[in-house]
């Protein structure tokens, strides 16, 4: 039996957990969106019409409510599940190849959510945007600084997530230093949709933002600690190894002389 063969089946698994991982995440969206818009259209309870603000009406502002939070929500998820990578939290139980895999995927459904509530401001007709204030920060007829944060930290993550595809070309070296901006790109996300976003006065909202940023803040001093810890161990090897050879060196210095 080929070794591709015995392989067979964890490749054939591992591409059946992507795909129901991202149809997952994709139908999730969509029920949530779905649910929001019908909502907005039939009407409900006071609670609901509290934690969602669904007493508006515009259509359009509301796919672009749900299109953000759920581009916040996986961007936020990519950023801790790239955290979670990295401290090899996922070692145990899960193959590296499958949460790499993974990671991908979720940054690209936060960007094509993040694009999806880009495009639908250029179709609001209470608070339209230009093509132009959609594409340069700083210049939005609304929050203009914050929208502008929002709008770097989208091209700060469509950086990262294109090297993806780049990794063989630009070296594991420069791949993981612009992955660095992952963070800083979250960072610009949170504060984009707490200061620029109208439903961050909402209880929901809030338990998400606070929550998502309680666990990043974890996540990544878990990862600045192991790494901290993995340096100590490296410079403490170099120098046992710098021991060794020069002990080396005065043996052989003693025998020759």
């Amino acid at each position: 039996m080929s070794t591709n063969s015995l392989h067979s089946p964890k490749k054939l698994w591992r591409s059946i957990s992507k795909t129901i991982s991202v149809v997952g995440i994709l139908g999730v969206g969509l029920f949530v969106s779905a649910l929001v818009l019908f909502v907005s259209k039939t009407g409900s309870n006071q609670w609901i019409q509290r934690m969602f603000a669904t007493d508006s009406i515009q259509l359009w502002w509301y796919v672009t409510r749900a299109s953000g939070l759920l581009a916040y929500f996986l961007l936020w998820l990519s950023t801790a599940w790239g955290l979670a990578v990295s401290s090899k939290i996922f070692d145990p139980f899960l193959e590296r190849m499958f949460t790499y895999d993974f990671h991908e995927h979720l940054s690209l459904l936060g960007l094509g959510f993040a694009l999806v509530h880009v495009v639908v401001l250029l179709f609001d007709r209470f608070l339209p945007f230009s093509l132009w204030q959609v594409l340069i920060p700083f210049i939005a007829p609304y929050r203009n600084f914050w929208v502008g944060i929002g709008i770097i930290a989208f091209y700060m993550s469509a950086l990262v997530t294109i090297t993806f595809y780049m990794r063989s070309r630009i070296g594991m070296s420069a791949f993981r230093k612009i992955h660095y901006l992952s963070l800083l790109a979250y960072v610009g996300v949170t504060f984009h949709g707490m200061f620029a976003g109208t439903d961050y006065a909402l209880p929901l909202t809030q338990i998400l933002y606070k929550g998502t940023m309680l666990v990043t803040l974890f996540l990544t001093t878990y990862w600045l600690v192991l790494l901290w810890i993995r340096r100590v161990e490296e410079r403490r090897q170099k120098r046992l190894e710098a021991r060794r050879r020069h002990g080396q060196k005065r043996s052989q210095w003693g025998r020759g002389y």
